[in-house]
């Protein structure tokens, strides 16, 4: 039996569907307000509760061989949140494993995690990844560079900005910030690998896409996909970061927050083969795999339906 806790979430709903369509056993562990309109037709194994609620959490470890943490507050969460469900979650993730005697927990982090960075999500990635090191259980620990999709919190806000904002885009710093951005099948499919690959038992991996890519081409490049061309000025990032306090106490949640600008805060790559040296697969590029979805979506409706919509409550 395989645990997956934020199953929901960007990489957790694709990442469940794959599984189970590989015949494993999948547990998820859920809170009562996503128990809605789950996206699965199969349902896997649901255990209701939280990881701050050790009895659901015991009972979700029960039987476990591998723990999939996923959970993550760092697209719509403030520092608060980061810590609450970031470390205090993966706590009692760790506490009621060791106590189940799970064989092994594979977390998904970043490129750039750093217990010591000046930047709170990347020091709270960087903790995490101390937490899991720590916990005596074997691990696996995925850093990744931006993934990207249909549905991504990321690419799709960038595209939903230059919609809502008329004739300027306001980019934070000079745009010279070098990404690597990584497709979520691919990084789905190097999660599902890493189950039976004794190679990454034990060990930091990380790994991006096939190509590197600085902030302003990729501005560019979305504007080039989508059609909506806006004149892109450059910005203080600390200035950004006053506007974006302004912007999340006006709407419950901001396209732009506090943790999207951490990620654009420093270069963020990994050596182009890894994802073939570690997984053995070839990532998809990025402008091709835009071009399949990007331009047929419509962006001012969902930035509305996103800005109005509540934050998580339970995790």
């Amino acid at each position: 039996m395989i645990l997956v806790t934020g199953a929901t979430g960007f990489v957790g709903r694709q990442l469940v569907a794959q599984l189970m369509a590989d015949g494993r056993a999948v547990r998820c562990l859920l809170p009562n307000d996503r128990l809605k309109n789950l996206p699965w037709e199969k349902l896997p194994d649901i255990v209701v509760g939280s990881l701050l609620d050790e009895e659901s959490l015991f009972k979700a470890v029960t039987g476990v061989h591998t723990i999939i943490h996923l959970e993550s507050a760092q697209w719509w969460g403030r520092p608060r949140d980061l810590e609450r469900v970031e470390l205090a979650g993966l706590r009692g993730v760790i506490t009621a494993a060791r106590a189940a005697r799970v064989g092994r927990i594979i977390a998904l982090s970043h490129l750039g995690a750093s217990s010591s960075s000046a930047y709170a999500l990347l020091k709270y990635k960087g903790i995490t990844e101390d937490l899991v090191r720590a916990s005596g259980l074997a691990y696996t620990i995925i850093r990744s560079g931006i993934l990207f999709g249909e549905q991504d919190a990321f690419i799709n806000h960038i595209a939903m900005m230059l919609q809502v904002t008329p004739f300027v885009f306001l980019m934070p710093g000079r745009g010279e910030v070098v990404l690597h951005p990584l497709h979520i099948q691919d990084a789905v499919k190097a999660i599902v690998t890493s189950l039976e690959a004794i190679d990454t038992v034990d060990t930091v991996l990380e790994i991006g896409g096939a190509e590197y890519i600085t902030l302003e081409d990729l501005l560019h490049t979305v504007m080039r996909v989508t059609g909506i061309y806006r004149l892109v000025i450059p910005v203080p990032p600390y200035l950004l970061r006053w506007l974006t306090t302004i912007y999340s106490r006006i709407f419950p949640r901001s396209l732009i927050t506090g943790q999207w600008l951490d990620i654009l805060a420093a270069n963020r790559s990994a050596p182009l083969g890894n994802t073939y040296k570690y997984f053995g697969l070839h990532p998809r590029r990025l402008e091709d795999t835009l071009l399949t979805y990007l331009p047929r979506k419509r962006f001012f409706r969902a930035a509305l339906r996103y800005t109005i919509r509540r934050r998580p409550r339970g995790i």
